[in-house]
């Protein structure tokens, strides 16, 4: 094996205690003095592995490997530190740590590539502090929403406000934007989140693309009265239509046997909260995702014509918000073809499978060809400290990952 498994094992414990909840768990929230220590760990080993670091105006750690030919646009590889509030310690950090081994392993091997190579923790991938995701690799391709600035988290702090107290400066946004054409490609390695490597004893996997995936907030109006004394009859109860809504979903989601289409409603607010007041007003978020777009779009419509039917039945207003809306974005064949013939090289019979989660490739894809590679995960649970990958499946990993560098630099 030409990486070092064993550095590699290191840095993987090292950047655990970083954020550390209970035994194996982490909460490491974007732009916090967390994150903050995580990335000069990060950035100490970059610097060992022969680049330059610097963190821009979006939040974003870069560790830059000069090429022999600066004009060149450059490899870039990478993901995210940031974490989930009750997450584990492998999600988004297989990708950078693995990143920076294999680039370790071409320092030490003498190789000077004529591209320059990129390593990248992108800011905010989770998206759940400020409720959307993929903040910096959007950010670095010009692609940000108005108003994303303006999004506070739960209490109360500007997504502005937290870049100026990271040490970034919002108004120099365009200084650490990238040029069109300056990327030649994105490869990014992680764990699967999901259950079919894991099931069918693949350690490594060849990824072929991204679900697009769709992010509504769900606001619904009635009244508020006593519990003792309003009829049933007569209510308008927020949180009885915000049920219905919820089955509604999951109904949708299943219509097709055996498709991969999901829909999840993961967060949900209720006013007053009281015992003894009927629900005025329930805010809940969906997550609708599907690599079929135009059966997605279908199961939209479906959603939101429930969304009418049982909010009139309950007497019930309600404001549906747009938060994320993206299509299914497939790897580059050519970088498959790379990263399928690195897993032979390996002695591994890598599946290709999709990816259901929303990676910061998902973002680059706009931009350049993208690759990914995922690596087996227990059980297939992710977003949770139960959340587990083997150093010795990391290793093969990232064994793939360099092995793809060397034939994507002689492109």
């Amino acid at each position: 094996m030409k990486i070092n498994p064993t550095r590699l094992q290191q840095h993987f414990e090292a950047m655990s205690q970083i954020g550390k909840i209970g035994e194996t768990g982490t909460c490491r929230p974007t732009m916090t003095s967390l994150e903050k220590q995580a990335f000069e760990i990060a950035a100490t080993w970059m610097q060992e592995a022969g680049m330059t670091t610097y963190i821009d105006n979006f939040g974003n750690l870069i560790g830059r490997l000069p090429g022999n030919n600066p004009a060149l646009p450059v490899l870039m590889m990478g993901s995210h530190l940031d974490s989930q509030p009750y997450g584990g310690r492998f999600d988004g950090v297989a990708g950078v740590l693995c990143a920076i081994e294999a680039v370790a392993t071409l320092t030490e091997n003498g190789i000077h590539p004529d591209r320059s190579i990129e390593v990248v923790s992108f800011a905010d991938e989770e998206g759940w502090r400020f409720n959307k995701g993929l903040f910096g690799s959007r950010g670095i391709l010009g692609k940000l929403e108005d108003g994303e600035l303006q999004r506070t988290d739960k209490d109360g702090i500007t997504r502005e406000q937290a870049l100026k107290d990271f040490g970034c400066d919002p108004t120099k946004f365009k200084e650490s934007e990238y040029a069109p054409g300056s990327i030649f490609c994105f490869l990014e390695l992680h764990i699967e989140q999901g259950p079919i490597l894991d099931m069918a004893n693949h350690p490594v996997g060849v990824v072929s693309g991204i679900s697009g995936p769709l992010w509504l907030t769900v606001k619904l109006k009635g009244m508020a009265g006593h519990t003792g004394s309003v009829p049933m009859a007569i209510r308008k109860d927020a949180l009885l239509g915000a049920a219905e809504i919820i089955v509604a979903l999951n109904q949708i989601a299943t219509q097709v046997a055996g498709a991969p289409t999901v829909g999840t409603v993961g967060t949900l607010n209720v006013f007053p909260a009281s015992r003894n007041i009927i629900p005025e007003e329930v805010i809940f978020t969906v997550d609708l995702r599907d690599i079929d777009l135009a059966r997605r779009n279908r199961y939209e419509k479906q959603l939101r014509d429930q969304v009418e039917s049982i909010t009139q039945k309950h007497s019930l207003t309600y404001e549906i918000t747009e938060d994320t809306n993206s299509e299914p974005r497939y790897c580059a064949d050519w970088i498959k073809a790379i990263i399928h013939a690195e897993c032979k090289a390996a002695g591994l019979d890598a599946p290709e499978l999709m990816s259901g989660p929303f990676h910061d490739a998902l973002a680059l894809s706009y931009a350049c060809d993208y690759g990914m590679i995922f690596i087996r995960c227990k059980d297939g649970i992710s977003h949770n400290p139960l959340e587990y990958a083997s150093y010795e499946d990391l290793a093969l990993g990232a064994e793939v990952l360099y092995g793809t560098v060397l034939q994507v630099l002689k492109r």
